[in-house]
């Protein structure tokens, strides 16, 4: 039973998004969540999104359900899907990957201009040529504007050198032209919430990542005399984590331990080429679902999560797996800083390491040495459910929404 009690009025939102439902991606993750809750409230949400192909670049799921361009289909949550086209590629080759995201964000606004009106656009980046979409079909259809930024946009831009030089780039300029003239900014973290205020930007409001607590077991401690510290990193493998530094210190440690890659991304070949070479003690693995994933982080001893330290935009930035490692009840290898580090010291979960092969390589050694400390207790789970729990993150966003159709205020 949603805690979100039924509005009389049947609000209706319309959603552009790069990735979702039934595709495994952080988009999918928060929206399926949101709109789950939307839902329970008697919410409507009309999806404009590409027919499923995250992440191999192109469709393998039946049609039925990875959906067919310009028709409308059933969500999970009784949301309306409407499948736009995109262009087929390998999935790792990042120019392919926009030119792509370019033809869907063309593609998403004929459909969201003559598809049916709704009281709101909300349109979520990364994925910057969605934003540009977004703001056009608000303006055509005379609509609030959400824009939702998941990630720093357009500071990692710069950290990633995708612009240089001191002057603004075209990319900078659209991005910040966007957020000065939507109606709400949603950060997911405080910190780019408090760098958007500095910048000008009006109305921010904070809605963090999270989960729904009670859709995830929280597990037992893992045993005390297991011989190898089994650790597990789950997610992307791409430019952001620079995996690079835990496939070194897990060679450093040697055959006391065993590291599990479980995903995809650009950098993947790359570090399946490195462990080789250095005979670290690594797995690598396809991407996982369902109880699938449960059961890998059951048998782990620690779970990463990781990004690297060179880029001052991250240090506003927190990776969405964290808040489910912290809900299982698994000990954290936090390679991390800035707001991600802060939570998981507050939430008393893990360690916090710098990136540097040498000391996580020596933590895990401590971590084998003395297993009593991989006991992450309860204190994570009781973190998210206090800070990140989806029913009152839905709960906070319908009143952002409910203040731009002229119903009610919203704090940050």
């Amino acid at each position: 039973m949603s805690k979100i009690e039924k509005s009389g009025k049947r609000t209706r939102i319309m959603l552009l998004a790069h990735s979702y439902w039934p595709e495994n991606s952080p988009p999918q993750r928060r929206w399926s969540s949101l709109i789950r809750e939307f839902s329970a409230a008697g919410w409507q949400v009309d999806a404009v999104v590409p027919v499923a192909h995250f992440p191999q670049g192109t469709r393998t799921l039946p049609r039925e359900v990875a959906g067919t361009v310009f028709r409308s289909q059933k969500g999970p949550h009784g949301e309306v899907i409407l499948r736009i086209p995109y262009l087929p590629h390998s999935g790792n080759f990042h120019p392919a990957r926009l030119i792509d995201q370019l033809c869907s964000a063309a593609m998403s606004i004929p459909a969201g201009i003559f598809w049916r009106k709704p009281d709101v656009v909300i349109v979520t980046a990364p994925s910057l040529p969605i934003l540009v979409a977004g703001y056009v079909v608000a303006k055509v259809r005379r609509v609030p504007l959400i824009v939702e930024m998941r990630d720093a946009w357009p500071d990692l831009a710069r950290d990633a050198r995708l612009v240089k030089g001191n002057v603004k780039s075209v990319i900078e300029r659209v991005v910040e032209a966007i957020q000065f003239r939507a109606d709400v900014v949603i950060a997911v973290t405080q910190g780019f919430a408090e760098t958007l205020r500095a910048r000008g930007v009006k109305n921010v409001v904070t809605v963090s990542n999270g989960l729904d607590v009670d859709s995830v077991p929280s597990f037992e401690a893992p045993a005390l005399d297991r011989e190898t510290l089994e650790v597990l990193y789950l997610g992307n493998h791409g430019q952001s984590q620079r995996l690079d530094a835990v496939i070194r210190a897990s060679a450093l440690v040697g055959s006391g331990m065993h590291l599990h890659m479980v995903g995809h991304g650009t950098h993947r070949p790359a570090l399946i080429k490195l462990a080789a070479e250095l005979k670290a003690p690594v797995t690598f693995h396809d991407s996982l679902h369902g109880q699938e994933v449960l059961d890998r982080y059951k048998s782990a001893d620690s779970c990463i999560v990781s990004l690297r330290d060179d880029w001052k935009s991250f240090e506003a930035t927190v990776p969405s797996k964290t808040y489910e490692v912290l809900a299982i009840g698994r000990h954290i290898t936090a390679i991390v800083r800035g707001e991600a580090a802060r939570i998981v010291k507050d939430a008393d979960a893990g360690d916090v390491v710098a990136w540097k092969p040498e000391a996580i390589a020596e933590l895990w050694r401590e971590l084998a040495a003395d297993r009593s400390r991989l006991n992450a207790g309860t204190s994570g789970r009781d973190w998210v459910r206090a800070h990140a729990n989806y029913p009152v993150l839905a709960a906070k966003y319908m009143r952002v929404i409910d203040s731009v159709t002229g119903k009610v205020g919203v704090d940050a």
